[in-house]
């Protein structure tokens, strides 16, 4: 791996290792990364470092060598708000959306320039026992040894001695019935001291509503903990993909106007299809 390239993974780095209290904790949030690789890092110690490792760093700093210019659109705006709002205020909230609206973009954006605030990307395969094992990763906190019981203790010992922190969990319809009842414990504990948010798209709301209807252990009561209701984004507009285009080098009314129809709102699709545009103008130049 060329040395720019490790360079630029350092920066990466060390704006992550600035969101922690100290580097320790950093390492503690990385997997298969010790603190003495990354003092090594940080301090252009790169002679025993091996490529998989420097690839390992920066995968999970969010580092990525593509040049990908991002744009404020009106979900990205709205969504920021509300986080920094759940943050400042120590709000518990859920947030819905559509596939593709870019919530988990926005997230990781949010996250990665905010001290105190951790992401989790749910998963449908956690058990009670992984959630919390990412929770404490995420938190830069060790671990070993400890039992259910004490790995929930830790963790909010750990967000009580923070000054208005924020738990983002996203894709939080992908969790178990009994995972999303660790919610529930997490409000209980944590009221009025830290933010939690919920982010899914709009198949939460209707989840929990149903397991209301058919009386389903715990649903009302994380219902109430969210305030009763949903905070919708709203869809991308033309306007959003128009800025998103122009700003990644693309300026043809035309291209935009096929973009936008092709994209059926989805910014995952508008990548591809900037990114297959760009490759035939380069073909045709």
């Amino acid at each position: 791996m060329e040395n720019i390239r490790k360079q630029n993974i350092v920066n990466a780095l060390r704006d992550y290792c600035d969101r922690y209290d100290s580097q320790n904790k950093a390492a503690n949030s990385l997997k298969n990364v010790s603190a003495a690789t990354i003092s090594q890092m940080l301090n252009n110690n790169w002679e025993l470092i091996k490529d998989d490792m420097w690839r390992n760093v920066a995968a999970q700093i969010g580092y990525k060598e593509e040049k990908w210019e991002a744009v404020e659109t009106r979900g990205f705006k709205r969504l920021n708000k509300y986080l920094q709002d759940a943050q400042d205020n120590s709000l518990v909230m859920a947030i819905t959306g559509d596939a593709g609206t870019g919530k988990t973009f926005t997230i990781k954006n949010y996250i990665a320039n905010t001290r105190q605030a951790y992401l989790l990307c749910c998963n449908e395969y956690w058990n009670r026992k992984m959630f919390l094992s990412e929770l404490l990763t995420s938190l830069g906190r060790d671990y070993t040894g400890f039992t259910v019981g004490e790995m929930m203790h830790e963790a909010v010992r750990t967000l009580k001695m923070q000054e208005s922190p924020l738990l983002i969990l996203d894709e939080a319809d992908k969790l178990s019935d009994q995972v999303l009842y660790f919610f529930i414990t997490l409000y209980n504990q944590l009221e009025d001291e830290c933010g939690i948010v919920l982010c899914a798209t709009n198949h939460l709301c209707k989840r929990i509503e149903r397991g209301i209807k058919l009386n389903k252990k715990g649903y009302n009561e994380i219902w109430s903990r969210l305030g009763r209701r949903c905070i919708e984004l709203k869809g991308v507009s033309a306007a959003d993909i128009t800025a998103i285009c122009e700003a990644n080098g693309i300026t043809a009314s035309d291209a935009i106007d096929n973009i936008i129809n092709d994209s059926e709102g989805d910014l995952r699709r508008v990548r591809r299809k900037i990114h297959a545009t760009l490759g035939q103008m380069r073909m045709t130049a």
